[in-house]
């Protein structure tokens, strides 16, 4: 039976909490965007509440201060988690950190571990992630046009990425780039940990997200990249095993959103409840009166039922060193798809006011559209999906 461990369970009552006393009495201020350096310091002070608390990077390994849950168990925590915008970010396990940090524990050397790592993972930096480019498909990085030219004592860079997310404000980007431009294509390219200082590395501009740039952590940047020389040290891993890295910091990754997007399933649901016990269409009627609107909300609770029980059962096969990959593929889409239409009930329940910032829906309606594109596209994960299972049949 799939369950939180008592450990597990007590911590996930514990962030409930947090997230409920501290985090959506925030998100009124967040929602208007006003994020100026009085907004960032009450972030910073509730991140060193955290910390005192004993509830910081709650699956990261013990010598960094984590409690090394498992992605099982850490799976009921991002679940709490994903019930606020700011809940991941508060408690570091937010991405692109938190990929990074799993990459550079396994992956790094020694001086990349002193150097980025441990200020990563004590919160006192934060990092980017840099493959995604404008002029190629996502879906296939094997067609990066980012070249990293072998010269004496390193690399020179050049190219372009988009859709970072926060590299506003990073001390340091995970760029992916080919070095081996005549190689198979899944041998071409390689990762490299370029500080965000560095002469030649320029982050562009923050992109206009469905009308609104963000700032800070909150963000997605345009990087460019011109004659960025780097030095042999900042090679994670080895020459031309990019792709594989990049694949190993995927699964889990997945996993991670899964859970973050069914709190946020859970907390839009719980609103739309609400709203229909509250709103009154007529002198004797509420919403929860209409038939329509009691048929969305059973629909939707089979959805997110189902959606859940699929991504713990991936989660703990994942745990148990298990294979996963058809159901990783699976959650992907399948979750993506059940969230959009929580959103889009969630918006259509609350009626005009669920266009407004004055709920945070609207602010999942234009972040959370983008679940079915990165991390692979639904078409893909489903393609790959139904390729494997009619080999099986030949």
């Amino acid at each position: 039976m799939l369950t939180p461990s008592p450990e597990t369970k007590a911590i996930c009552e514990r962030v409930a909490r947090f997230i409920e006393q501290n985090l959506y009495p925030l998100e009124e201020e967040f929602l208007s965007y006003n994020w100026n350096d009085k907004w960032w310091e009450k972030l910073q002070e509730l991140r060193r509440k955290v910390q005192g608390d004993g509830l910081w990077g709650l699956c990261l390994p013990k010598e960094f201060g984590g409690k090394a849950l498992d992605i099982y168990q850490f799976s009921y925590i991002a679940e709490q988690l994903g019930r606020s915008p700011l809940g991941h970010y508060i408690f570091g396990c937010q991405a692109p950190d938190l990929g990074n940090i799993e990459l550079l524990h396994q992956w790094g050397s020694r001086e990349q571990k002193q150097r980025f790592l441990d200020p990563l993972v004590k919160g006192e930096l934060r990092s980017c992630f840099g493959m995604t480019e404008r002029q190629t498909a996502g879906s296939n990085p094997t067609l990066l046009k980012t070249r990293a030219e072998k010269i004496d004592g390193g690399y020179r860079i050049n190219g372009e990425k988009w859709f970072t997310t926060s590299a506003d404000g990073a001390a340091f980007c995970i760029v992916m780039a080919v070095t081996d431009p005549e190689a198979s294509p899944h041998q071409r390219a390689s990762m490299f940990l370029v500080p965000t200082d560095q002469e030649g590395f320029h982050l562009v501009q923050n992109i206009s997200v469905m009308g609104h740039r963000g700032t800070g952590y909150f963000s997605h940047g345009e990087l460019s990249l011109k004659d960025c020389i780097v030095g042999d040290e900042s090679l994670i891993g080895e020459r031309g095993r990019g792709f594989l890295l990049a694949q190993d910091r995927l699964g889990p990754g997945r996993i991670h959103h899964c859970m973050r997007w069914l709190g946020i399933c859970q907390r839009v649901f719980q609103m739309i409840c609400e709203r229909a016990m509250s709103r009154e269409i007529s002198s004797s009627k509420r919403l929860a009166d209409s038939d329509v609107i009691k048929s969305w909300i059973a629909e939707l609770k089979c959805d997110i039922h189902s959606a859940r029980l699929m991504v713990l059962d991936a989660a703990y096969k994942l745990s148990q060193g298990h294979g996963a990959k058809d159901e990783i593929s699976m959650i992907k889409f399948y979750v993506a798809s059940v969230l959009a239409r929580v959103l889009d009930k969630g918006v259509q329940v609350h009626g005009a006011l669920g266009m407004t910032d004055e709920t945070v829906i609207s602010f999942y309606y234009r972040e959370e559209r983008a679940s079915r594109i990165y991390d692979g596209p639904d078409e893909v994960h489903k393609l790959s999906i139904a390729k494997r299972v009619l080999h099986d049949h030949r």
